[in-house]
Formats: structure tokens, C-alpha cells, sequence
């Protein structure tokens, strides 16, 4: 019997699989967040926004992306999670249907001498196995090709035991690297310019010895003049061979002077060793000013700055060592590695290759392999990171970046919205942090976070579509369509700062005049050349404060307070008005709760599972012992003043009884950067990227200097935000400072006085002046992409 076909047309029922097409958070409390529940659509694009601090970081990254990881380092055994950074559950009452996190965060590449960006990504070791198995004369194995090993060699006796015998084996091994032996790996040789040590017209007791702290007859200095290699009083260009060596090299040697017992050393490696193996920007200012004077870095002359050995250089492919592939310009290699047709290595070519050419389709094909990763800007790290996901096969992956549009011209923007649509369209979830109206409008999904920054943020102000976010009556749906109108009169420079035939990195001889007393803006293609020209060429000497886009270094016992050198004021003005001593104030010296050592919370660590953090029950997290919350100025304590805002505190130190002009300054500074919500208190470890680069301009604008050079200070900065800081960089000016800004934002370069426009492209294709002269100018001419940008922006 034949069962004849069904026709009936009703669609099979949806299968319970695809119903899960939402990722739920509800409850979210993580830093400032107030019990923020959402609902974020999968396989879309969505952009999370809002005023800096306004808890974006804490919703996308410190909530979703953490749970994620979590869940997942909690799939391996527990021996594998006792290798892996713990992780705690994030501060949320229900998260569902998550997916897979990668994250494509803002932090910078590590600046260690030897990482480079071929290092950094897998393009290096890639080309050491290719020229270990094509390069002629063949020298060894991949190991022959890197900087960062050594060659080593050895020999001797080995005892093991064997069939109840104790055996004695000789035996030998050798290692062939290919770091370059005299800069090892480095690239570079650091060297004391001796004449900024001492001047050899004066012997040592006239004070010969220039370094801080080895003047003025103190122990550092008694220690040379009184320890007998050499007569104090004779200058110093009159000693003999020995002495000099005694007084510069001479190894620890124990002696007695004025009886008490001491290690007398060389100036030269007591130098070294006391400040030469310190963080630079832990130095106190006047260490600093003199290591900047004395230590010169100068290309290795062995290896001609290539970080390799005499043997890895001569191995050639085709008449190229990898030395020179790693110095080409990205997208040359990428040529290159095209050319070579060897089939014993074509899986490894073609890796190679979409690499290189994913490099290029970033645009990123203007840097080179041997590019120090430190030197990086924010974006391009955050690019560089991305590299190894765009090429991948993973689907129904979440995605989450963080302003991935840093650092990049408008005219580079356009580029970065397809890669994150392409990364969309193949099934996956995108959620992006952004400020930029440019990548806000390419989304499916908006999450609106504010209203303010701080505790006046955290709470879910708008969540809909781009459309709605226009007339949703938010912060950022108000300022979304804001456009800043070039300025009808430029203020008249007061001099010029000359730039003649500058040629660090790509720049080809430029010759440029800088305006003073103006507000000069350096703009360009990322990879132009802007950020060579403006460092390269203006020294960060006298009269000059730079403010780059360095991360700031903190643990959790930092905060704004100590950051800023605020904490001093308040801690001598709380001693002078109770009679003790200004430690007391410190929860990180004499006044710490000796229970939690003055951290506030007690940790307990639980090895592979996530630490616990209590509050201290002594101190009720107040980090201060019970004694010192009993001294008050102006009828606060120690905790209260720390728990204030800036706002807050400003009004406090500003009149009465607490009026203490030194604080009151710096208040007043950190006010005008837009960080008046921040608590006096809070970790720097929980400040947000761009919250972090406005303190550090704060920072240094107490710095005596006429000329401030800011990279890139729009960073992490709401569109609200923006018209701020452009009060502020005009004040600066009206007070007689002269402002040079590398920027990319449009409503920068229309406020400028001056502009000057690097390009036409990246790399080679760039370091030429394509521009220079007023906003309006530029608009006109229309003449390079800059200005073509720039006349869509202002609308004419």
C-alpha cells in the first residue's frame, strides 16, 4: 500500500534551538552600573555609548566578556585553571545566552624592547621557519633566525644512574640564535655621555660630580673624595689611567670611610644600577630631566640596528636576508612573498600571505615587521590585534571591541565599519564601545549608557535604533548630529617653531614653520607620518610639555588623589591643623588599617578558583585606622575628604576653614578636563581609557612650558565631552600657551587656527606636506582627502 506524498503547506514548527537569539543581562551592578538589565540581539551589530565613565567598559567588557571567559576557563581541569588568570563572577544577578568572547581591547602592546610588530603577530615566526628551509647557505633551524636567542655552547660531565650504578657521561650541546651579541636583540646601545657626570676642569672636592644627589657634599659624594684611590684634589682631567678607571669602573669593593663600613663602586655602574634600572616615569623630575641629559641611545653599530647576528643576516632568499623582509614595508613583503612559487613550503606561504595581506586590508600595509610594538599608537595596536580574526572560519562568535575607530582619519573609518559588518555578516555578534557618530550610524542595535559620568551614570538612557537615539532627548542623541562650523577669524600666531628636513621614520625631509602662540593642529592618514614629525622633531625639553597617549601605570592603591600629587596639600594641611605628622594621612604608610594594610578589603587567594574580596571589618573599607578618622578639617576626616568628588572638593578647599590654595589648584585643573564626578578616592584601575588620558593632561598642566603637544586627546571622549576640551585647548592658548594637537577629529581641525596636513597615503605613500594653512582654506581647496573630509563634516 503506497502512502501518497503530504501537500498541506503549513512551515515546520520553529526549532527550540533558534529561539535563543538574545543575550539577557539583568541585574548588572559591576563598578557604577545601577541594576542594568538589557537585552542585546545576536549575530547584529551593536554599539553601546554614552559620556566617558558612564559605564560602557563595565556593561560590554567587565560584565558579559568577563562571564564568558569565566564559563570557559571553568570547562578545563583544574590543573590547566592553576595556569590561568582567575577570574571572579562578575557583580550580575542573571546572564543568559552568551556566546564565545573574543575581545579586541584598547591596551597597549607591551613596550618591552624586543617585541616588535612581527613578533606580536605570527608573522615573524612564520618567516623564521621560510628562511630556515629556503635561505642560502642554510644555517640551522628557526631558532638561527630569531633576536631573542642567543648562541649558546657547552660541555661537561653528567652524573645519572643506571641500573643501580651511578654513571658519569660527558656531554656537549650548542644552540645557534640569532641575536646580535653586542645590542643582544635590542637593536639599540644605551650610553653614558660621561660629560654630563662630571666636569673634568675641577677636582672632586671643588664638586666635580654633576649627578643629583652625589652633590653638595653628601655621603654619595664623601664616598669618592674620601676613599683614597685618588687625590681629592686634583681635577679630574689630570688623573692617571688606574684612576680614571677607579673612579668610573672600579668593581664593589668594601672599605671604611669616616668609620663606618661602605661599598665603594665606579660612578659608572652605581649609576646604573641606582637609576638606570628604574621605570623613567617613576623618576622624580629632576632624576628624569638628567637621565633624559646623560644616556644616549645610539643604532647598534654591529648589527646596523637589524637585532640579528652576522650569520642570520647572510642566509638570503632570492637575494633578500629576513633582515631586510622584516624592514620592508608591509605590503612590499607582501609583493615579495607573492613571487616565491616553492611548493615544499606552499601551506606556509599561504599562511604568510594572508597575514600580509590582512595587514594591508586593515591599513596597516604602511608598517613594517621590525616596527617596535611600544611604539604604537592606540589604534594601531587595536588593529594589530584584530589581524588574527579576519581571516577566521569561527561563526556565532561575540565580538567585542573598544573604539576600534582611535585613532583613525575619516577617511580610514570607512574601511573599519566594513571589516565590522563583514565580521557580522558571517554570523556572528558585534558589540562595539564607541564614541564616533560615523560607526554609531552602521549599527542595528543602540545602547545608550548615562545620563552622566560616575555615580550620575550606569543606568540604560536609550535602547533602539540609530533613529530613535536621534530623537531619543539623550546626551549623546542631542550632540549626534552636532557639527562644529570652521572659525571666521584665526588668532595671529606670535612666532614660529622651525621644522627643517625632518626624516624620522617615513617623513622625507619636511620643512614646516609651526605657528606659536595659535592653536596648530598636526592632522593626516593614520601612518602619515603626523606623530613622527610632531615627537621626532620637537624636543621634550625646555618649555615643552608632551602629553602622549602612554598608559598610565596605577595599582589599586592608586587613585586620582596620589596620581596628581593632591594627596600632599591635604595630608600637610590635615597635620598642621591637628599637630601630627602628614603619614598618618597615608593608608599606605603610618595610618593604614593594620588589618587590611590599608587596602580597604582583605584578599584571600583560592588558587585556580577566583580570589575572594571581603571588606576589611576593622576599618569598615575606610583603608585608616580608627585613630586617625578622629582629626577633622573643616569637620571631615581623612575617609570623608577621599570619598568627596572633585566638584565637591574644590567648594571644600576653595574657602573656610579648609582653604588650601596648593589643593584647591590642582582641584581646579581636574575640573577643567571634565573630571569634576570623579571621587578623590577611586582605583585608577577602574577609571576608563579616556577618563585616564584627561587626568594625565591635568597632570601636566601644572608643568612649566609654553608649548603643550597633545596626541590625540579626543581619545575616549564622548561628542558632548569634545566641546570641553576645546574650551580648555582655548584657554590654554589665551593664556599666552602655544597648543600643537595631533588629531583626526573633525570638530578639532574646523576650531584650529592653523592645520598642517601630512600624506597624501600611509608609509611610503606618505611623510610629505600636502597642506598647510587655516581651517578655511583647507575646506576650500578640498585638495586632499583631509580637506574633502572636512568640508562633508562642516556641511559646505
Amino acid at each position: 500500500m503506497s502512502m501518497a506524498p503530504r501537500t498541506d503547506t503549513q512551515s515546520p514548527a520553529p526549532h527550540v534551538a533558534d529561539s535563543h537569539d538574545l543575550i539577557r543581562v539583568h541585574g548588572a551592578r559591576e563598578n557604577n552600573l545601577k541594576d542594568v538589565s538589557i537585552e542585546i540581539p545576536k549575530r547584529r551589530l551593536t554599539v553601546f555609548t554614552g559620556v566617558s565613565g558612564s559605564g560602557k567598559s563595565s556593561l560590554v567588557f567587565n560584565t558579559i566578556a568577563a562571564e564568558s571567559q569565566r564559563l570557559i576557563n571553568e570547562t578545563y581541569s583544574a590543573f590547566v585553571q592553576g595556569f590561568m588568570p582567575t577570574l571572579a563572577r562578575p557583580e550580575v544577578d542573571v546572564l543568559d545566552g552568551l556566546t564565545t568572547v573574543i575581545t579586541v581591547d584598547q591596551q597597549r602592546l607591551g613596550a618591552d624592547p624586543r617585541s616588535t610588530v612581527g613578533t606580536a603577530t605570527d608573522a615573524n615566526a612564520m618567516l623564521r621557519i621560510l628562511f630556515s628551509r629556503l635561505g642560502k647557505p642554510h644555517i640551522g633551524s628557526p631558532k638561527a633566525f630569531s633576536f631573542n636567542v642567543a648562541s649558546i655552547s657547552g660541555a661537561g660531565a653528567v652524573t645519572m644512574e643506571r641500573g643501580g650504578q651511578t654513571v658519569k657521561e660527558r656531554r656537549s650541546f650548542s644552540i645557534t640564535g640569532g641575536m646580535c651579541p653586542r645590542c643582544e636583540g635590542r637593536g639599540s646601545v644605551s650610553d653614558l655621555d660621561l660629560t654630563q657626570l662630571y666636569d673634568d676642569s675641577k677636582s672632586l672636592s671643588e664638586g666635580a660630580i654633576t649627578v643629583p644627589g652625589y652633590t653638595g657634599g653628601g655621603w654619595n659624594s664623601r664616598l669618592y673624595s674620601e676613599s683614597g684611590f685618588f687625590d681629592p684634589d686634583k681635577p679630574i682631567r689630570k688623573f692617571t689611567k688606574k684612576e680614571l678607571h677607579d673612579f668610573l669602573h672600579r668593581e664593589p669593593t668594601r672599605m671604611k670611610i669616616a668609620g663606618i663600613n661602605m661599598t665603594y663602586e665606579g660612578l659608572v655602574p652605581r649609576i646604573q644600577k641606582s637609576m638606570l634600572a628604574k621605570d623613567r616615569e617613576g623618576m622624580q623630575p629632576h632624576i628624569r630631566e638628567f637621565v633624559d641629559r646623560a644616556v644616549t641611545f645610539t643604532t647598534c653599530p654591529e648589527c646596523d640596528g637589524t637585532r640579528l647576528n652576522e650569520g642570520a643576516r647572510s642566509s638570503k632568499i632570492k637575494r633578500i636576508s629576513i633582515a631586510d623582509a622584516c624592514a620592508m614595508q608591509i605590503s612590499d613583503l607582501a609583493e615579495w612573498v607573492r613571487g616565491l612559487d616553492e611548493p615544499s613550503v606552499a601551506p606556509l606561504l599561504t599562511a604568510l600571505q594572508q597575514t600580509l595581506d590582512s595587514f594591508v586590508e586593515i591599513g596597516l600595509g604602511y608598517l613594517s615587521l621590525d616596527r617596535p610594538a611600544g611604539t604604537l599608537s592606540g589604534g594601531e595596536a587595536q588593529r594589530v590585534k584584530m589581524i588574527r580574526h579576519l581571516g577566521s572560519s569561527l561563526t556565532d562568535v561575540t565580538y567585542v571591541f573598544d573604539e576600534p575607530t582611535i585613532g583613525l582619519h575619516p577617511h580610514d573609518i570607512q574601511r573599519m565599519n566594513d571589516l565590522l559588518l563583514r565580521l557580522r555578516d558571517k554570523g556572528n555578534t558585534v558589540l562595539v564601545v564607541e564614541h564616533k557618530p560615523e560607526t554609531i550610524a552602521i549599527a542595528d542595535h543602540v545602547v545608550d549608557l548615562g545620563p552622566g559620568a560616575g555615580t550620575a551614570g550606569g543606568t540604560v538612557c536609550f535602547e533602539g535604533t540609530v533613529e530613535g537615539l536621534r530623537s531619543g532627548g539623550t546626551i549623546t542623541g542631542r550632540h549626534f548630529d552636532d557639527r562644529a562650523v570652521v572659525k571666521e577669524t584665526v588668532r595671529k600666531p606670535t612666532g614660529t617653531l622651525e621644522i627643517r628636513g625632518a626624516r624620522t621614520h617615513n617623513l622625507r625631509g619636511v620643512d614646516v614653520d609651526i605657528p606659536l602662540g595659535v592653536l596648530a593642529v598636526v592632522t593626516g592618514v593614520a601612518g602619515s607620518g603626523k606623530s613622527s614629525l610632531v615627537h621626532g622633531s620637537i624636543p621634550a625639553g625646555e618649555g615643552v610639555v608632551s602629553v602622549d597617549q602612554g598608559a598610565i601605570r596605577g595599582s589599586r592603591r592608586s587613585n586620582p588623589a596620589t596620581y596628581t600629587g593632591l594627596l600632599d596639600p591635604i595630608r600637610k594641611a590635615f597635620a598642621k591643623a591637628n599637630g601630627v605628622k602628614p603619614a598618618l594621612f597615608s593608608a599606605n604608610s603610618e595610618g593604614a588599617c593594620p588589618t587590611c594594610n590599608g587596602a580597604g578589603v582583605i584578599y584571600t587567594d583560592l588558587a585556580m578558583m577566583a580570589g575572594v574580596a571581603t571588606t576589611c571589618e576593622e576599618c569598615e573599607g575606610k583603608r585608616f585606622q580608627a585613630s586617625v578618622l578622629d582629626y577633622h578639617l573643616g569637620g571631615r576626616d581623612i575617609s570623608e575628604v577621599l570619598a568627596m568628588s572633585v566638584t565637591e572638593a574644590e567648594q571644600f578647599f576653595g574657602t573656610g576653614e579648609a582653604h588650601t590654595p596648593a589643593a584647591h589648584r590642582v582641584l581646579t585643573r581636574l575640573s577643567d578636563v571634565g573630571l569634576g564626578y570623579l571621587s578623590l578616592g577611586q582605583p585608577l584601575t577602574t577609571l576608563s581609557g579616556g577618563e585616564r588620558q584627561r587626568l594625565k593632561l591635568a597632570t601636566h598642566m601644572a608643568d612649566k612650558g609654553g608649548v603643550y603637544v597633545l596626541d590625540e586627546p579626543t581619545a575616549g571622549l564622548h561628542l558632548a565631552d569634545v566641546e570641553q576640551l576645546l574650551g580648555l585647548l582655548d584657554r590654554l592658548v589665551d593664556a599666552g600657551k602655544s597648543v600643537i594637537v595631533v588629531e583626526h577629529h573633525q570638530a578639532v581641525m574646523a576650531h584650529a587656527d592653523w592645520i598642517i596636513d601630512l600624506g597624501p597615503g600611509a608609509g611610503h605613500d606618505g611623510g610629505r606636506l600636502v597642506f598647510e594653512g587655516t581651517p578655511a582654506d583647507l575646506v576650500a581647496a578640498r585638495s586632499t582627502l583631509t580637506g574633502k573630509h572636512l568640508a562633508t563634516y562642516v556641511g559646505t
